[in-house]
């Protein structure tokens, strides 16, 4: 008798350090997962499993919180300028693709959203960090705004099936992020009621992490807007 295969695991709900602002410690894509040193080891292997992709240990300016402090897509990892030449050397160790932005806003995970086909970022940012985002990214980069505040990262996680963000997202807004980023919008909560939908998730292609003082509607309508349930 041959055994059916197991179906790899994709979503977990964990807390790091009893703290569900899980989105926060990490930054991961569909080739990578870069973690900071508040994501306990116990997790580790859970973490590779739903993600599906190597784990490397870093930090940015000697913190943990790598979900806040970088960005990027398949062409192109964003770092800020405040990071140490050790940390760098963690990415080329790893032969990472990155560009160091010089730029005051430093927290670039809080103030971009960006995938394979476009980017929209914080109106904070001026042409200068417009043309070296685009450069990177090989991709059109927008100003926007989620229900009128703009710090975008912070309020939204993506894979190429949907973008969920901030439940009070307006229309226009909706409309812009579908035309440049080319994914469905949906919108919701997470950690029970915390619109800052960045801080306690984090995602890629093929699975999520989610806080978990997250109720069961919410890790439900994460796992449907994120395009996994019924796949």
């Amino acid at each position: 008798m041959v055994r059916a295969k197991s179906k790899r695991k994709h979503v977990l709900v964990t807390n790091f350090n009893s703290n569900p602002n899980v989105g926060l410690y990490i930054y991961a894509n569909d080739k990578y997962c870069l973690f900071g040193n508040d994501v306990p080891e116990k997790l580790l292997k859970e973490i590779e499993e739903v993600l599906d992709v190597p784990l490397i240990p870093m930090s940015v300016a000697g913190t943990s919180l790598l979900g806040v402090f970088l960005s990027g897509n398949k062409n192109c990892l964003l770092i800020p300028k405040i990071a140490f030449s050790t940390e760098l050397a963690v990415l080329d160790k790893h032969k990472i693709k990155y560009k160091v932005i010089d730029t005051k806003l430093t927290c670039l995970g809080n103030n971009i959203i960006c995938n394979d086909k476009g980017c929209v970022v914080s109106d904070d940012y001026g042409e200068r960090e417009l043309k070296m985002f685009k450069d990177s990214l090989k991709v059109n980069v927008v100003r926007a705004k989620i229900a009128e505040l703009s710090t975008l990262g912070s309020l939204a996680v993506h894979t190429k099936k949907g973008l969920l963000c901030h439940h009070e997202i307006l229309e226009h807004e909706a409309e812009l992020l579908k035309k440049v980023l080319k994914v469905e919008i949906f919108t919701g909560t997470v950690n029970m009621g915390v619109p800052f939908i960045g801080s306690g998730i984090v995602c890629n292609n093929k699975g999520f992490i989610i806080g978990d003082a997250s109720g069961g509607p919410e890790i439900v309508n994460a796992d449907e807007a994120l395009g996994f349930i019924g796949n």
